[in-house]
């Protein structure tokens, strides 16, 4: 290994790590401001001067103060662990999404997809192993609840991944986005829908934040962290919100594909991440949470049958492609 490989691959660790350390706390930053707007929510809108821009700074800074709290009762180990089991899969995961052509990745992966999609599933048992090892029942409600919706929705979720790969015959992220063409905006739509909701039900975002309903009394399996550890689930949870945006980006709406020229690639595939980071958040104020059987049929009966007819579909459509 010559040393032009050596800095080349220590670029790309410092840029995956930048975009991991600033776009969750932009999107977060985001989220406070856009529910202010919407909900007239003064605090959020105006605290910390300009347009309240110390809101996220006075947030991090209230988490860091908190006492550091693990329950007597508790798996002190397995609990300690659980917020980085929570947040590092998202690290992961951003190493392998494509932003630009050529070589404008972390790593490229010929089953970049596959690998993905495992890795994303690891982060779930950050939630179980939290619920499990609080000593606390109502955290392993909290943890079961999320073990049931993942089942739900894990599978509607890898079904649409399946479609894009089969439309465009290869488990290579970069190799998707090369292919994509922007007739697919019409005939992989559905497999879309089905992949985004499915994902924001994964990520117990609202409305189908049932494991964690922080508007009641607890806060699922998060009930017995504070300080610093509860704010490791909160990253993870805007992480969360970026990988799978930059996933739908890559996926279904052609990645760097777009007006700027090959070397700005990286900049469209932002716009397009952050564009759909902002659905998410309007989603959240928009709509009001689902019941859990209501949660469970929207899966069962709605997202699985589509994604299959749209993997269907697909397979009918790339025979008669040649």
């Amino acid at each position: 290994m010559t040393v032009s490989d050596v800095l080349e691959a220590a670029a790309r660790v410092v840029g995956v790590l930048v975009v991991f350390l600033t776009l969750p706390l932009l999107v977060g930053q985001t989220e406070h401001k856009a529910m202010a707007h919407m909900q007239s929510r003064l605090g959020p809108m105006y605290a910390g001067g300009f347009h309240g821009w110390a809101q996220l700074v006075a947030d991090g800074v209230k988490f860091a103060q908190k006492e550091d709290i693990v329950p007597a009762a508790a798996d002190r180990v397995v609990f300690k662990i659980a917020p980085a089991v929570a947040l590092i899969p998202y690290l992961v995961v951003l190493v392998a999404i494509p932003v630009g052509p050529g070589n404008q990745v972390g790593q490229a992966l010929d089953a970049g997809l596959f690998v993905v999609l495992a890795v994303m599933a690891v982060g779930v048992l950050g939630t179980l192993m939290a619920g499990w090892a609080s000593a606390n029942k109502f955290s392993l409600l909290g943890g079961l609840r999320t073990a049931a919706q993942l089942m739900a929705y894990e599978l509607p979720f890898i079904l649409a991944a399946a479609s894009a790969a089969m439309a465009a015959g290869t488990l290579s992220l970069p190799g998707i986005v090369a292919a994509w063409n922007p007739w697919w905006l019409l005939w992989q739509l559905p497999g879309a829908a089905v992949f985004f909701v499915a994902g924001l039900a994964e990520l117990q975002r609202p409305p189908f934040d049932m494991p964690v309903a922080d508007s009641e009394i607890i806060f699922g399996a998060y009930t017995e962290y504070t300080g610093l550890r509860f704010a490791l689930f909160l990253l993870a949870e805007y992480a969360g919100i970026v990988v799978l945006c930059a996933l739908t980006t890559v996926l279904f709406l052609g990645g760097w594909h777009g007006p700027f020229p090959d070397q700005l690639g990286w900049l469209w595939t932002l716009v397009k991440t952050l564009a759909l980071s902002f659905v998410v958040i309007w989603v959240r104020v928009a709509y009001p949470r689902l019941r859990e059987d209501q949660l469970q049929r929207l899966a069962w009966q709605g997202l699985v049958p589509l994604a299959l007819l749209q993997l269907a579909v697909t397979g009918v459509v790339r025979v008669a492609l040649g």
